[in-house]
C-alpha cells in the first residue's frame, strides 16, 4: 500500500466534522484526451506501463487519468478491503490507499450476525471471512439464536461489486477452521447449533469455479471444533493450530491437499504460532506474536521462525492478511490496523486511520472497486498506505 488518509461514506457512528471533497466536479470538465495526439486505447496501453505505481502516480496528474485508474479496463490496484464492528453491529469498507478514502461496500443481504451474548460476556462471537480468486468470501458466523448464519457462503466481487451466494455447505456450521489454497476453500471442524462429533470431524471442500461441497477427508477427532480458527494455505498445503498463544494445549496439523491426508504439524512450526499468520503468494509464511510483538517468517529448512522485526504496536494482534506486493495488514489490540512493508529496507510499519468509532475484525487484500463515476462525496482522513 501507499501511505493514505482514511475517508469514510454515511456511518451509524456520530463524527467531528470534516473537510467534504465532492467528486461531482470531475463529471463537469471536458472529458480531455488521456495524452494528447494519441487514441485514448493505445494511451491507456502506455499509461499502464508506468512503474512502480502507475495507479498512484495517474491519481495526482489529472481528472481524465484519475477516471482512467478505477475503470474496468485499467489494471486494479489493490485495496484493503475490511469488516469493521461498531457496538454490535459489523459493516463491510474498503479503504482506497490512492485517494485515501474508506467507503462503504455495497450493503449485503440480511444476514443477522450476531457478535456478543449473554453466554459469552467476555468475548465476541466470531466472523470467519476468507479471500480468493480476487472474491470476499463470508463463511461462517452466529445468529441470535446460537446457530450457523450461513448456510451457502456469501460471496463479494469487487470488480461487479455485486453480493452472490456460493454453494451450500453439505453441513452448515459455526466455530469452524477455514482457509483456501490453490484456488480451493477448505472448511473443516466446528459446530451446528450443538456440538456433534461427525461435524467436528468433517471436511469440505470447494473448488471456486465448481458449484458444490465435496467431502475429504475428516479430522481424527473433534480438537479442532472449539475456536474460529484461520486454516493457512501454504505451499500445497493448509496449516491450523486449535488455539492460539503458547499453551500446552496447542496442537496443530497439517493437510496435504494432494494427498487428502492430515499429519502432525511439524514441532517448530507449532512452537512459533504464537497468534495471527498469514502466507504471501501461499509460499511465505508470516507470524506475529500476539504477546511480545515479534514478527517473524518461517523457514521450512531449519523448521523455525526467524524474527523480522518487533513493535509495541503489533502487540495484541488478531488477525493478519498478506499482499504479494510485500504488505502485511494486521489487526491489533483495540481493532485498529497496522500495515508492515517487509521488503522495504529498512522494514516499514504504519497505522491507518479508521472511521470514527468503528474497530477492525477481519482484513484482506483485494482489488480495488470499479468507480464509474466520481458521485459519491467522502470524509478526508489523516494516515495513508498503499498496498502495490
Amino acid at each position: 500500500m501507499a501511505n493514505a488518509s482514511s475517508s469514510t461514506t454515511t456511518t451509524p457512528a456520530p463524527t467531528k466534522r470534516k473537510k467534504v471533497t465532492n467528486h461531482n466536479q470531475l463529471l463537469d470538465d471536458d472529458q480531455e484526451p488521456l495524452l494528447p495526439g494519441l487514441p485514448d486505447h493505445i494511451a491507456q496501453l502506455c499509461l499502464s506501463l508506468i512503474h512502480p505505481t502507475p495507479s498512484l502516480l495517474l491519481y495526482s496528474v489529472c481528472h481524465s487519468w484519475r477516471r482512467l485508474i478505477y475503470s474496468p479496463s485499467f489494471p486494479p490496484f489493490f485495496s484493503l478491503y475490511a469488516l469493521l464492528q461498531y457496538s454490535n453491529s459489523i459493516q463491510f469498507f474498503t479503504f482506497d490507499p490512492i485517494s485515501s478514502t474508506w467507503d462503504l461496500l455495497p450493503p449485503p443481504p440480511p444476514l443477522g450476525l450476531l457478535l456478543h451474548h449473554p453466554s459469552f460476556i467476555s468475548r465476541n462471537l466470531p466472523i470467519q471471512s476468507l479471500s480468493v480468486s480476487q472474491n470476499l468470501i463470508l463463511l461462517a458466523a452466529t445468529t441470535h439464536n446460537l446457530a450457523p448464519a450461513l448456510s451457502h457462503p456469501l460471496i463479494f466481487n469487487p470488480v461487479s461489486k455485486t453480493w452472490t451466494f456460493g454453494p451450500p455447505l453439505v453441513t452448515p456450521r459455526r466455530w469452524c477452521a477455514a482457509g483456501t489454497v490453490r484456488g480451493a476453500v477448505y472448511v473443516a471442524s466446528g459446530m451446528g447449533s450443538h456440538f456433534s462429533n461427525h461435524t467436528a470431524r468433517l471436511v469440505e471442500k470447494w473448488d471456486f469455479i465448481e458449484k458444490n461441497w465435496k467431502k475429504k477427508g475428516g479430522l481424527k477427532d473433534g480438537r479442532f471444533s472449539r475456536e474460529a480458527i484461520d486454516a493457512v494455505g501454504w505451499r500445497g498445503k493448509l496449516c491450523m493450530v486449535n488455539v492460539k498463544g503458547d499453551t500446552a494445549a496447542k496442537e496443530g496439523v497439517v493437510y496435504d491437499v494432494e494427498k487428502d491426508v492430515w499429519e502432525e504439524m511439524p514441532k517448530g512450526m507449532l512452537r512459533g504460532w504464537r497468534g495471527p499468520v498469514a502466507a504471501m503468494d501461499e509460499d511465505v509464511m508470516y507470524v506475529v506474536d500476539e504477546g511480545k510483538g515479534f514478527l517473524r517468517k518461517y523457514n521450512e529448512e531449519k523448521d523455525a521462525w526467524e524474527e523480522i522485526m518487533e513493535s509495541e504496536r503489533l502487540r495484541g494482534a488478531q488477525h493478519m492478511a498478506a499482499a504479494s506486493g510485500g504488505k502485511l495488514c494486521v489487526v491489533c489490540g483495540g481493532g485498529g490496523i497496522v500495515v508492515v512493508d517487509v521488503v522495504a529496507s529498512p522494514r516499514r510499519l504504519w497505522r491507518l486511520d479508521m472511521p470514527m468509532g468503528f474497530e477492525a475484525v477481519r482484513v484482506h487484500i483485494l482489488p480495488r472497486m470499479t468507480r464509474l463515476d466520481f458521485g459519491v462525496p467522502v470524509l478526508a482522513s489523516t494516515s495513508s498506505t498503499s498496498m502495490e
